[in-house]
């Protein structure tokens, strides 16, 4: 009797040399899902005359009634390869700007990327983009350049053509990853074909090839060339199958859990490398205490919340007891699950290396699990802020508390969701990274979780910052009169605030001597002596401790952080989060009796003495700024311009190749929210697109400043 994949599965899980753990990844509509099915279908998992139409791993409704990929999916498989079992996790990830959270947590897990460029496209935005978000979490890419046909049947390319447009293409990739990953791995993880670090294809007929492969094989760019004007594809696929090309280029050329633990330890976990825990990490030790990190939470009617994750050391065995470490919580593991994209199959125990499904924790993603209280993973950072805000309440009052349950577990299954909830007047907020980000989740609440909504209009969601230093410190009185704390608030460098956008500096409170932080910190330009003095980093603001011998200090800090975090959420002008503010306690008069210096005296003095600083330092308001790129006909120049200059954006750069225009601007996001997506549309004759590059905080112009907070203002009720 045939061996079932589940049996495969967990014999050579137990073998991490030869387990690959890999992510596909790439711009919206370049082919992530369809070559996913196909490494199904070479698996024996699907049918190979599916492969590439069923789209497997977009199994919910929504993604396939639009034809994109919104949640990550993941898949463990085993594949043969030159006679040797292979064990590929893989997880599927989102090409849409609106859902790249789901990219970041899923390069947590991976140690590998596939990342896919089309042939005709060429290098886009996001393929930048999902390169950038690897490269961070020191996730190795290889490239597949999918789409090949279309050179052929569309382009009309003869086969002396075809490698001078791939190669332009492989040079683009290794010149991004030189300047994203830096000297040390740009240099070493640059893709060469002839080693077969680059792959060609077409994942919708089920063929690719690479360099050594076509030498393995016997086949040359000419004969795919016949196969299409002569039309004998279909033999392309069962002479040179896409799953065994690619494949073996993953295997050969993607570390194992083994060899990627020895460099990305160092970068992904706070704690210390010699200790005992830090020495299990870097070896990937299955005998070590189990440490897993969740990169993923789903909901399920039936089996309650399944975080989807990463084993980074020991064994996680049903029915364990384990922390959760920033959740500061005991739960014990219920079950543990391997995935085949909409199905898990249950499992005994999973060794390190793997990436699992387990139900009973109650955490987030980002958070560490592991037995005990441990050093955890650094935070994930995702890489644009989520910058457009609806307010939701339920359209049957009497839903408002099956609403407010939903809103809570839609905040857990996408953290790149913010979510406030305000009891009180049973109106809340929800903000997303744009507004097709919006629709899907509202849709979601409807159809999936079965409440029916009103959601208002969009709102941008912007930032409090200073222009100036405060002149004096601010005084914060406690209520009693009792207690009072002198605070200073100036701006950052540029230099630091680089080094935030880097990720270089990770947000949490400081404990004891973190050196990784001190590090950070100085590079960034801090000198030792205020380094040594940040007691938390939270939103991109710093709090540094700045008082001498205060002898109480120890017994109010953890109150005084809790404050500062809580205006940083909500600033002194218009109560929008606040980014770029080093904030200083400089002198403490405190109540010698404890009783007096509580909470209720306390965070009312706090509050007040960090707001007086920031009004005291010419506060100002920053808006969401995007760099878009935008692709038009040529014709369509002085259509462009006016379009950019009506929503108050600069152009930046416009060029045109062959018949195409492409154009790059910033673009205030208060000017996109509404229309904008229509506005393209009549002015391009339907025929123009735009793609988001990036995202910044700019100041707001003068003249929009008291406006636009009287708006807020006015919004919020204040």
């Amino acid at each position: 009797m045939a061996e079932k994949m589940v049996d495969k599965v967990t014999r050579i899980m137990k073998d991490p040399d030869n387990i690959r753990n890999i992510a596909i990844c790439a711009h919206i509509d370049h082919g992530k899902t369809t070559l996913s099915d196909n490494l199904l279908s070479g698996a024996g998992m699907m049918s190979e005359h599916l492969a590439g139409q069923a789209r497997a791993l977009d199994f919910k409704e929504d993604e396939a009634e639009r034809g994109i990929t919104i949640d990550s999916a993941s898949v463990s498989m085993v594949h043969e390869i030159e006679g040797k079992e292979h064990l590929i996790n893989l997880i599927d990830t989102p090409g849409h700007v609106d859902f790249g959270g789901d990219v970041t947590r899923a390069m947590r897990a991976v140690d590998g990327a596939v990342v896919l460029s089309c042939a005709v496209e060429g290098i886009m935005p996001q393929t930048e983009t999902v390169l950038r978000q690897a490269l961070k979490e020191r996730v190795k890419p290889i490239l597949f350049i999918n789409k090949v046909d279309r050179l052929i049947q569309e382009l009309q390319l003869k086969p002396e053509d075809l490698l001078p447009r791939l190669a332009k293409i492989i040079d683009l990739v290794n010149k991004l990853i030189i300047s994203i990953a830096g000297e040390e791995y740009g240099n070493k993880w640059q893709l060469d074909a002839t080693k077969g670090s680059v792959c060609f294809g077409s994942a919708f007929h089920n063929w690719a090839l690479s360099i050594p492969y076509m030498t393995k094989k016997g086949i040359t760019f000419k004969d795919i060339y016949e196969a299409y004007t002569q039309d004998t594809r279909k033999e392309l696929a069962k002479k040179i199958p896409l799953h065994d090309c690619l494949l073996g280029a993953v295997i050969e050329h993607l570390p194992s859990p083994n060899a990627s633990s020895k460099y990305r330890i160092d970068k992904l976990w706070t704690g210390d490398l010699d200790s005992e825990m830090g020495k299990e990490l870097v070896n990937c030790d299955p005998n070590g205490k189990p440490v897993f990190v969740i990169t993923k939470v789903v909901v399920d009617k039936q089996a309650g919340e399944i975080s989807t994750g990463r084993v980074f050391a020991g064994t996680i065995k049903k029915g364990e007891q384990v922390r959760l470490q920033l959740a500061q919580q005991d739960c014990r593991v219920q079950q543990v699950f391997i995935y085949n994209g909409a199905k898990r199959e249950i499992v005994d125990n999973v060794p390190a290396g793997n990436i699992i499904g387990i139900s009973g924790l109650k955490g987030v993603p980002g958070d560490t699990m592991a037995i005990g209280e441990v050093s955890p993973f650094e935070e994930l950072k995702h890489i644009f802020d989520p910058v457009v805000t609806k307010s939701i309440e339920a359209a049957n009052p009497g839903d408002l508390k099956k609403l407010l349950e939903v809103l809570r577990a839609v905040g857990k299954e996408d953290p790149s969701i913010k979510i406030e909830i305000n009891e009180e007047t049973g109106e809340h907020l929800m903000s997303g990274m744009g507004e097709l980000h919006l629709e899907i989740i509202e849709n979601r609440i409807i159809s999936e979780k079965g409440v029916k909504i009103k959601m208002g209009a969009p709102v941008v969601v912007y930032r409090e910052s200073i222009l100036n230093s405060t002149p004096n410190a601010a005084e914060g009185k406690s209520p009693n009169k009792h207690n009072r704390l002198y605070f200073n608030v100036e701006p950052m460098s540029d230099e630091l605030k680089e080094a935030f956008k880097e990720g270089n500096i990770h947000s949490g409170r400081i404990k004891k001597k973190d050196q990784k932080v001190l590090d950070s910190l100085k590079a960034a330009g801090f000198d030792n002596d205020t380094a040594k003095k940040v007691r938390d980093i939270f939103n991109n603001c710093i709090f540094v401790d700045g008082t001498r011998g205060e002898v109480h200090l120890n017994e109010i800090i953890e109150m005084v952080l809790d404050m500062f975090e809580d205006v940083m959420k909500a600033g002194a002008i218009a109560k929008e989060p606040c980014t770029y503010m080093i904030i200083t306690l400089t002198e403490t008069k405190l109540h010698e009796d404890a009783i007096h210096r509580g909470p209720g005296q306390l965070y009312p003095a706090v509050r007040e003495g960090i707001r007086t600083a920031i009004l005291d330092a010419r506060p100002v308001l920053l808006e969401p700024i995007q760099k878009i790129q935008f692709e038009a006909p040529s014709d369509y120049m002085g259509e462009i311009s006016r379009l950019i200059s009506n929503k108050r954006g600069q152009l930046l750069n416009m060029e045109t190749e062959e018949s195409t225009l492409t154009a790059l601007a910033d673009m205030p996001v208060s000017e996109l929210i509404i229309g904008f997506s229509s506005d393209l549309r009549s002015a391009t004759g339907g025929r123009g697109s735009s793609f988001v590059l990036d995202q910044r905080f700019e100041m707001l112009p003068f003249e929009l400043q008291d406006a636009t907070v009287a708006k807020i203002k006015q919004r919020k009720g204040l």
